[in-house]
């Protein structure tokens, strides 16, 4: 009895450490972002101190700069290429993953990897090319431009995604809603998209996170008219220094839009990327 007591102790501080442990590294991983965002709301003189201040004076002095620097066309530009991006990119990956979970062909695999190897190539390889046909078809500097690049990009990974999900329900399902006489879209759109909500969130999650912080595309192929969040915040880059509090209001203005979904969409977020984790 003894022994049984030791040992049950002896889990129990091991569990305890663990939990520390594990608070410690989430608090440290966390410790930047929180650094960042009270960076915010301190005076520029206040940000750049050392030893840094702890206690200061917050403001909201930094935000106003913001958009008196002209912050809103560049979050426009990028809600507008996150949102329509993603929309088109779960439009065209859900009826290509129904095509390669539920109606595979011998040459699924090859078609799966055709997907996954264009994710391989560097971008950088391909810009030249991107760059030359854009320019023939007067499409830089233009966020429709940036929308069909974003597409191409999350496509991908996307189908991957979907097809995963797409192959966690049950063929008896499918073959019930055929027998009760459902169409193809209503199969779909009826039966399918509601079972795999959760999954659905979490690759549209996915890709906007992916849309709104690309910056190679947008800094190659827009000057003016479609630049996007991540080339606002390169602009606090002088040859004078950096602005760290200014720097800091737009990291934590540009953050907060992710954010905002992630929480938004926490619960099917989780459940979709467990989604056959368990079976």
């Amino acid at each position: 009895m003894a022994a049984l007591d030791t040992a049950v102790h002896t889990r129990q501080r091991g569990a305890g450490a663990l939990t520390v442990l594990t608070w410690f590294v989430g608090l440290l991983f966390f410790f930047p972002v929180f650094w960042m965002v009270l960076t915010a709301f301190k005076h520029e003189a206040d940000a750049t101190t050392d030893p840094p201040k702890l206690f200061f004076t917050p403001t909201l002095e930094q935000f106003g700069n913001l958009f008196d620097a002209g912050a809103g066309p560049y979050f426009l530009n990028s809600l507008f290429a996150t949102t329509v991006s993603t929309l088109l990119v779960i439009a065209l990956a859900v009826p290509a993953a129904y095509a390669l979970a539920i109606r595979p062909v011998k040459r699924t695999q090859d078609v799966l990897f055709f997907f996954i190897s264009t994710k391989m190539l560097p971008v950088v390889a391909v810009i030249v090319p991107i760059y030359v046909i854009a320019g023939r078809i007067g499409a830089l500097d233009n966020v429709w431009m940036l929308v069909v690049l974003y597409t191409a990009m999350n496509l991908p990974i996307a189908v991957w995604m979907m097809r995963s999900f797409l192959q966690e329900i049950p063929a008896e399902v499918l073959e019930a809603a055929q027998m009760d006489g459902a169409t193809l879209r209503q199969t779909i759109v009826q039966v399918m998209l509601p079972m795999v909500a959760p999954g659905l969130a979490a690759t549209a999650l996915i890709c906007v996170i992916f849309a709104w912080n690309e910056f190679f595309f947008a800094v190659n192929m827009t000057a003016s008219q479609a630049a996007t969040v991540p080339l606002f915040l390169v602009g606090f880059m002088t040859s004078e220094g950096l602005y760290w509090a200014q720097l800091s209001a737009a990291a934590t203005l540009a953050s907060l839009p992710v954010v905002l979904a992630g929480w938004v969409a926490q619960k099917q977020l989780v459940r979709g990327l467990s989604m056959g984790a368990i079976k």
